[in-house]
């Protein structure tokens, strides 16, 4: 997700606004008295004014301004995912009919929001605002008995539908970079679920063409970080506790 230019980028100053005021005043002095004639008054000194009013001036737009671009998420066109391994026995085929094995399970949503902001021309200059969003409750998988599950009971996604990942900054960013081409770079951030912060690095593969840009971005979780216990249910399956976020996205310059 970069441009070509090369500007290098520095953090955005507003130029200082410098008020001088100029004034002053002064008072002649009078002669001693005489008896005769009697003394005439002092003569007042008239007081400068100022030749001009001050002028306040701003500094052009600094250069690394430019490097800085928008992209908004569009939810039509991304996806959230989580994808956790579940394992199935005896009762969870005579029950609902799901074979007996382990499956990689997942479940997805385009309930996305968020705006990415950052310095195409220097990767790893400070993000500006970068904030996204999932309703986590709209989450569906293959298994609507599984779907209604977690929203009602275990991690109850209905009390807690927004899920929110903040990114703090990026590493492993490239030197140099053509349009066009794939670029692999690791987001760091805050992601929330159920209330609970916890600190999350998600690994990115991203290209920019014109106005759009489009990747894909997963990181891999622990359940128990979010206060999720994995489900158990005897004789019928298991959940482990890791899981993979996997956000695919397009998001368009504003």
């Amino acid at each position: 997700m970069l441009r070509k230019k090369t500007i290098k980028t520095l953090p955005y100053l507003l130029g200082t606004l410098l008020i001088f005021a100029l004034a002053g005043c002064g008072a002649g002095s009078a002669a001693a008295p005489t008896p005769t004639p009697p003394p005439l008054p002092p003569t007042a000194t008239p007081v400068p004014t100022p030749t001009s009013a001050p002028t306040l001036t701003q500094e052009p737009e600094s250069p690394e301004a430019a490097g800085m671009r928008t992209f908004q998420i569009v939810p039509a066109e991304s996806r959230a995912s989580y994808i956790v391994d579940e394992e199935f026995f005896a009762d969870a085929l005579a029950k609902y009919g799901i074979e007996v094995g382990r499956v990689d399970t997942v479940g997805s949503t385009q309930n996305i929001e968020g705006q990415l902001q950052i310095d195409l021309n220097d990767l790893s200059a400070p993000l500006g605002t970068n904030r996204f969003t999932v309703n986590i409750a709209t989450l569906a998988s293959n298994q609507s008995r599984r779907d209604n599950w977690i929203r009602e009971n275990g991690p109850k996604l209905n009390s807690f539908p927004i899920a929110e990942f903040v990114a703090t900054g990026v590493e492993e960013t490239p030197a140099t970079y053509s349009e066009g081409n794939e670029v692999q770079f690791k987001m760091m951030g805050d992601l929330t679920i159920r209330e609970v912060t916890q600190p999350v690095t998600f690994d990115v593969t991203a290209k920019l063409e014109g106005d759009t840009a489009t990747g894909v971005a997963t990181a891999r979780l622990q359940l128990t970080d979010f206060g999720i216990e994995p489900p158990s249910f005897a004789n019928t399956l298991t959940v482990a506790n890791e899981f993979m976020v996997r956000v695919e996205f397009t998001a368009r310059e504003q």
